[in-house]
């Protein structure tokens, strides 16, 4: 009589980092590989109707069952989970479909319509540590993904935005924002903080910075926020940052002291073009009566600014 084989337990997919960031989501896929463990990298390639997610959403699956990532609002990661095991043990990349149109019928994405998904068994890591690499230096880059090789390459060239390109998909990656927060004051220490709950990355300004040093924190992901209530203080950093080329400059004060400032501008040779850059008063709605409003004020419209089609086509 032949011997049994042992049962062997299923892998049941967990959570190992939860994150949506990409670079964070990059560096566990990178470690996994390093680490010598089989591993999957699902993209989000197709939306059909609605979706909690963009194009171009990432999630890394491990042989152990650990994952990270999203590629929808959280109701469906562990079964894109199990399909990624099943491809890491098939040896074969696959496209899963989700909600409509799906073979999967118990799956139902709750923003409905469907969403497309591609699960690439990463080969190695050196793409990756290359996107990583661009991305830490802050600069834009991007993954392509040819389904009919089964491979990533790496894309330098500026991709604004996620999406098909003929037969490849082509995963636009930007560096996070980062916020200058000038002053020293209640509003900037409350809009330093509550910019760093929401993952930006934050440099408190004060007179102690040089120029040189100040301009070179300055790059077309930055956002600079001047909350001095004092215009001869301000006026320094407000040159320096409208001759570069932050994407958003906004400044504390009334519609009054904004007058002033133009003025000032002015008299400095700046045009009205470059003026119309600040946003005065800043934030996204107007007359926030405490610094914590205002810092939620703040943050909010660098957000809303940074995610805007303005930004994208700068």
């Amino acid at each position: 009589m032949a011997a049994r084989r042992p049962m062997i337990d299923p892998v049941v997919p967990s959570v190992g980092l939860s994150t949506d960031v990409p670079v964070e989501i990059l560096r566990y896929a990178c470690a996994s590989v390093q680490a010598g463990i089989a591993t999957a990298l699902v993209t989000l390639v197709e939306i059909r109707g609605g979706s909690a997610r963009p194009l171009g959403s990432q999630m890394v699956v491990r042989a152990d069952g650990l994952y990270c990532g999203f590629v929808s609002g959280g109701c469906t990661e562990s079964a894109v989970a199990a399909e990624a095991l099943e491809a890491l043990q098939n040896g074969q990349d696959r496209f899963l479909r989700l909600g409509e149109g799906s073979r999967l019928f118990d799956i139902v994405l709750p923003c409905g319509g469907g969403i497309n998904l591609a699960i690439h068994r990463l080969q190695s890591a050196r793409e990756l540590e290359d996107v990583i690499c661009e991305l830490e230096l802050r600069r834009g880059t991007a993954l392509r993904y040819s389904p009919a090789s089964e491979r990533l390459s790496v894309d330098r060239r500026l991709h604004v935005a996620s999406q098909w390109d003929g037969e490849d998909f082509v995963i636009a990656y930007q560096p996070t924002t980062r916020l200058l927060v000038c002053g020293r004051s209640i509003e900037a220490t409350a809009t330093a903080d509550v910019a760093r709950a929401a993952g930006i990355d934050i440099h408190l300004v004060d007179g102690q910075m040089t120029a040189s040093s100040l301009k070179s924190l300055i790059d077309p992901f930055t956002a600079v926020a001047l909350l001095y209530h004092d215009l001869e203080r301000e006026i320094p950093l407000l040159r320096l940052a409208l001759d570069s080329r932050p994407f958003y400059i906004g400044a504390l004060g009334s519609l009054r002291t904004h007058g002033r400032r133009i003025m000032a501008l002015a008299d400095y040779g700046y045009s009205e073009a470059d003026i119309d850059r600040i946003k005065a008063p800043i934030g996204i709605f107007g007359k926030a009566k405490s610094a914590s409003s205002l810092a939620l004020s703040i943050v909010a419209d660098v957000v809303a600014v940074r995610m805007s089609a303005k930004f994208l086509n700068l």
